[in-house]
């Protein structure tokens, strides 16, 4: 079981937005991806967002919380800090945290967690739903070797865990603490040896993914991967899970891949999520960034809503609607399976009312 539904999605459980949408009205995102560093302290070797250059700006605080009040009020219902950048590299990244979560939006990191020392978790733990670290090695060296970093960078990231996972435990905290592991040719063979290692540290699950070629990725050394090699690897995992801890082995997500095709040739989930870069720049869509026909306008220049409203959004969709071939574009992206579920809703099969 995947009881989070991290290997499918969630959106039927907004009923209210998906009528908003069947209606054709204008509606603000239900979730949103900030990243508030463009800088990050790793380079690991599969990065689909090193075209980015991991440059060294940060989102401005001051602005940053005025717009996340005002995402608040618009109705946006959860915000996952991650993006081209390691979101912890924010100086400011606690308080931005606490202020999400005052503005009414449910708050999530992806991070590689190794900046989450032990003085953040005590600040952010109470305010956050879950926290899913980036980790793809159960050693020292194989996650140096992955992630080009040092090794020492792996003792750092358990004492962080231990120790988050002990803050959580004594303030009786809900946020859900996992890691996920990108699986590889390079780290298969320690996929079930992490598993053991975050049971055993405390952790809720770990998740076991596929790697997707981003169409402007620098690197495509794993363009060829086919996941049908490694599938023996689930019946060995399931064998680690306990009532308090579970390995999410995405399957789904990895025939996907083998398949290497889509149900859809048009984009039709954009108006559900958005992507907020470390310039301020609004995105329609977190592949295409620097494609200006994604751009929707700037944090810094305008209000979100002048931007969600505004006629470069309107006309970015349009075009999308129109024109996009999406059947070219990057297989598995974050709103995937939102696609093929509103794909089904406007192509409904015979006999719908035979429930």
């Amino acid at each position: 079981m995947d009881k989070y539904k991290i290997d499918s999605h969630k959106l039927m459980y907004h009923v209210d937005r998906l009528a908003e949408w069947k209606a054709g009205k204008t509606m603000y995102p239900l979730y949103m991806e900030i990243s508030p560093a463009g800088a990050c302290n790793h380079r690991c070797v599969y990065c689909a967002l090193d075209f980015m250059e991991y440059q060294r700006r940060f989102l401005e605080t001051g602005l940053l919380k005025e717009r996340l009040s005002e995402l608040g009020r618009l109705g946006l219902r959860s915000m996952m800090f991650a993006g081209e950048g390691e979101p912890f590299l924010h100086k400011d990244m606690v308080e931005i945290t606490q202020h999400t979560k005052k503005s009414g939006i449910d708050t999530a990191f992806t991070t590689n967690g190794v900046l989450m020392k032990k003085e953040i978790s005590e600040k952010i733990l109470g305010v956050t739903e879950w926290i899913k670290i980036s980790i793809n090695g159960a050693t020292a060296s194989t996650y140096a070797k992955i992630h080009r970093t040092t090794e020492n960078d792996f003792p750092r990231l358990m004492e962080n865990l231990k120790e988050a996972v002990r803050i959580r435990r004594e303030n009786k905290y809900s946020c859900t603490i996992g890691m996920q592991l990108l699986l590889l040719p390079d780290n298969h063979h320690e996929a079930v040896a992490l598993a053991r290692l975050a049971r055993n540290l405390g952790l809720d699950y770990l998740v076991i993914k596929p790697y997707s070629q981003h169409p402007q990725s620098q690197t495509n050394v794993y363009s060829q991967v086919k996941y049908s090699d490694y599938l023996y690897l689930q019946d060995e995992l399931m064998k680690e899970n306990a009532s308090d801890f579970q390995v999410i082995f995405r399957l789904n997500t990895m025939k996907k891949w083998d398949e290497g095709h889509k149900p859809y040739n048009r984009c039709i989930a954009l108006p559900f999520w958005s992507y907020i870069d470390a310039g301020g720049n609004v995105w329609g869509c977190s592949v295409y960034l620097g494609d200006e026909r994604f751009a929707y306008g700037n944090i810094y220049q305008n209000t979100f809503e002048e931007i969600w409203t505004g006629p470069k959004r309107k006309d970015s969709l349009r075009w999308v609607e129109q024109d996009f071939d999406a059947s070219h574009c990057r297989l598995n992206c974050r709103m995937d399976e939102v696609n093929r579920y509103l794909w089904e809703i406007k192509r409904p099969p015979a006999h719908v009312n035979f429930i």
